[in-house]
């Protein structure tokens, strides 16, 4: 595959112009991209348009089953779950929440090398089937610890899926495109689970049949649907672009060279290095990767908690019925997905990341009050829409945070694994903070996600102050940012910025 280097011209910098100086700069380099190429833009808009197809739709497809199965436990608890399995118990059905985190934590940092090395069709659709046919036995368990043994397996199976597909993506997209992107595919994944909800309060109509109760058949069924989306994505996933594997007749080589050559020229890292393991883990010296895994951990507290107890908070806290709990999950979902393609729309159009993920954590720490507190029902309802809005928001926003400010192929995957490990921290949180002792009204668990949400306002003006200075030296040739020698000697461009 042939190699394409954008020289930029230098000019004077004050402070007062750099960004303007940069986004000109990144101008001239697509444009130059694309005249090496002689595309012309609507060419690139169509081949773009034919990646966000192919790519983003099927890993949101693939996403929207993976949320639906590590979450429709809430659904299945109470459709009858709770009570032949005797999980009300000893926080029994926290623990099996809890326990698919684990080795969903401990499995993440293997899989970004392994689908390096093996490739994203072979890698996902792998474990796509393997965690279906897991789902499906679920509807056949016993007792509780039978479920708890599958919920471990699950979580291995999972640990491989979220961390590989923000990888991904964020090799076919430059930096400005990957917000929308992130949004795009975490929304269809969301909103479409969402709805998994009524999806499970139609399922449930089906108990007796073959003499299983409806909440198995909950399992089941879900678990035949990740089967088959799993078999499709064999031939919808599409590899790395850089790679010489077949993608069954996706894009030509020409079209592959340059989606390379646009994210070489947007922050020159399109080709990883030889995989080295004392380098890969050497990326975890950088504190800013915890900091961004402590954002995401903040954020999927909430999250979490939400996908596991917002069932029970319907019944239990604001007294609606099963059925009207099933149906009433899904519209904050839907309000989610608006503002988080709206917020990550003005984040690539403006360069904006932290005031992104600070406007979503002003929602939640709005709405999070109003849904604990306030005595009517419909109005702590209200308050269900601006948690669940701000708290799933962020998800892609924080996505979108770290993938800007991190430069090198496996630095990327290491980044991407801890902060899907951190995610899944998150996870464990959000499965102990609404606990059963404090029903119905849940303040602890409610306490609990504020101070996490206030947490990531302290670390993303932490991050974006430094990130400002750091530019403003590099701006003064001081330093070269997120770039050493060997880097250079490599072909990595200099000249990379944060975007705060």
């Amino acid at each position: 595959m042939s190699s394409f280097s954008n020289e930029k011209e230098k000019a004077p910098v004050t402070d007062g112009d750099s960004e303007a100086y940069r986004v000109k700069q990144l101008e001239i380099a697509e444009s130059s991209v694309d005249e090496a190429f002689g595309f012309t833009p609507e060419e690139t808009k169509k081949i773009i348009h034919h990646v966000d197809i192919r790519l983003v739709l099927t890993v949101g497809a693939l996403y929207c089953v993976s949320l639906m199965d590590r979450t429709n436990l809430g659904a299945a608890n109470i459709a009858g779950m709770s009570k032949e399995l005797d999980l009300a118990v000893d926080n029994r059905y926290s623990l099996i929440s809890l326990v698919f985190f684990i080795t969903y934590i401990i499995f993440q940092p293997p899989s970004t090398v392994l689908v390096r090395k093996i490739g994203p069709r072979i890698h996902l659709t792998a474990i796509t089937l393997l965690w279906g046919g897991c789902m499906i036995g679920m509807g056949f368990v016993n007792n509780w610890q039978q479920m708890a043994a599958l919920r471990v397996i699950l979580g291995v199976l999972e640990a491989g899926f979220f961390p590989s597909c923000l990888y991904l993506l964020s090799t076919w997209y430059t930096r400005y495109e990957l917000g929308a992107r992130n949004s795009a595919f975490y929304m269809v994944g969301c909103v479409a689970a969402a709805f998994a909800g009524i999806l499970a309060y139609g399922i449930m109509q089906m108990a007796g049949l073959a003499g299983l109760n409806g909440w198995r058949w909950i399992f089941i069924i879900e678990g035949i649907i990740t089967c088959l989306l799993g078999i499709s994505a064999y031939w919808l996933l599409v590899d790395f672009p850089d790679s010489t594997r077949a993608t069954w007749q996706f894009l030509g080589e020409r079209e592959r060279e340059w989606v390379c050559a646009r994210v070489q020229a947007d922050r020159g890292d399109v080709r990883p290095q030889p995989f080295s393991l004392i380098q890969y883990l050497k990326a975890g010296a950088d504190i800013k990767i915890w900091a961004y895994g402590m954002v995401f951990f903040n954020t999927t507290t909430t999250t979490y908690a939400l996908a596991y107890f917002l069932p029970l908070i319907l019944t239990g806290n604001m007294g609606f019925s099963v059925a009207q709990a099933q149906c009433l999950v899904a519209p904050p979902y839907v309000l989610a997905g608006i503002v988080m393609y709206g917020t990550s729309w003005v984040g690539d159009r403006y360069h904006l990341r932290g005031p992104i993920v600070a406007f979503n954590m002003l929602l939640v720490i709005i709405g999070l009050p109003i849904m604990g507190f306030h005595s009517q029902p419909a109005v702590r309802y209200f308050g269900v829409f601006l948690t669940t809005a701000g708290a799933n928001s962020n998800v892609p926003a924080a996505m979108s945070y770290q993938a800007n400010n991190i430069r090198g192929q496996w630095k990327r995957a290491f980044c991407s694994a801890t902060f899907v490990a951190f995610g899944g921290l998150g996870g464990i949180a959000g499965s102990l903070v609404f606990r059963s002792q404090d029903a119905p009204a849940y303040k602890p668990g409610l306490y609990a996600c504020i101070a996490t949400t206030l947490l990531n306002f302290v670390i993303v003006a932490g991050l974006s102050i430094s990130f400002y200075f750091h530019n403003r030296a590099a701006d003064r040739g001081e330093k070269e940012l997120e770039t050493h020698e060997a880097m250079l000697q490599e072909g990595y461009q200099p000249g990379f910025r944060y975007t705060y």
